[in-house]
């Protein structure tokens, strides 16, 4: 039997939805509707974060539990009204030179990307044709470590940056770990920033041995968490915030507030955890958008 499929017009923009009933997250039986309904009422706060970033998508068909595949490049059928961007392709795996990058800047394009099944959105810490404008910390823990010992790192994290005038605003990665995005003045190299990210990690790791690990090798991060300085090379990218996670239940990069991730760090209740996505909506009618300052700017690192 054909796909059912449904013709709708999403802020002018003329689109075919298929297989809305198809159950993406099994575990929870979240269906490609109701990831397409999630992406269009989180779209007032998650578009202003994807604005003229190319966007790498991870595509999942079938669901969760079944095969998944990273897209960088425009796919076939992409429609006339997309924003594609022909861009350098560092570290491309393929040997690329340049990709034709989808930027998704309006709802009509998140809502298609959804329909494609592109449930996780990365992004690059710099926008199209500029310097990095954020820096991130990307707090890896190594089991038996897990979320709880990821608090008092990004405390101490926190408090060494504040030290260098850069703020810092905390999410969790919608899966194990979490992330510091810090606003930065986008007149560096992503270089530059990588090299700042990564002397700041070492110097807690000096200080805090038993708790941090900053290098790469991962039989030194069992119970430590590994504070990964290198998210900040212009070829990598990180999950946007409020982006779904492909989890056993539809999982969110989620903003967080300082007292949650104190009340973390000294073991208090309620333990900062993985929100999904009827929470995340919760979340933002009371909050509003935790990460706003990130789209304000913020100050030049002092690289030495």
């Amino acid at each position: 039997m054909p796909a059912e499929r449904l013709r709708v017009d999403v802020e002018g923009r003329p689109l075919e939805l298929s297989n809305l009933d198809k159950v993406l997250y099994p575990a929870a039986g979240f269906t490609k509707g109701e990831v397409i309904d999630y992406y269009t009422r989180i779209s007032p706060v998650l578009l202003p974060h994807l604005r003229d970033r190319p966007v790498t998508r991870i595509r999942f068909p079938n669901g969760v539990d079944d095969k998944s595949f990273f897209e960088k490049n425009t796919p076939a059928a992409t429609p006339d009204w997309v924003r594609v961007e022909n861009l350098p392709a560092p570290g491309s795996t393929k040997g690329r030179e340049t990709i034709d990058y989808v930027v998704a800047d309006d709802l009509p394009t998140l809502v298609w990307l959804a329909n494609l099944a592109a449930l996780e959105l990365h992004t690059p810490q710099w926008k199209v044709g500029e310097h990095p404008d954020m820096l991130v910390v990307d707090l890896d823990p190594g089991p038996p470590a897990g979320l709880a010992e990821c608090c008092p790192v990004a405390v101490l994290m926190r408090d060494r940056l504040a030290l260098d005038g850069v703020e810092s605003y905390p999410k969790t990665s919608g899966k194990k770990g979490m992330q510091l995005c810090c606003p930065i003045a986008g007149t560096q190299s992503s270089d530059d920033v990588s090299t700042y990210a990564r002397r700041i990690a070492q110097e807690l790791e000096q200080a805090h041995p038993k708790l941090i690990v900053s290098k790469m090798a991962k039989n030194l991060r069992p119970g430590k968490v590994f504070i990964d300085w290198s998210q900040n090379n212009a070829a990598k990218t990180t999950v946007a915030p409020y982006s779904l996670r492909a989890q056993s239940v539809p999982s969110v990069s989620t903003p967080l507030t300082w007292d949650e991730v104190e009340a973390g760090a000294r073991g208090r209740k309620p333990a900062v955890r993985q929100f999904v996505a009827a929470e995340v909506l919760a979340r933002v009618e009371e909050y509003d958008d935790l990460l706003a300052p990130l789209l304000d700017g913020g100050p030049e690192l002092p690289v030495r």
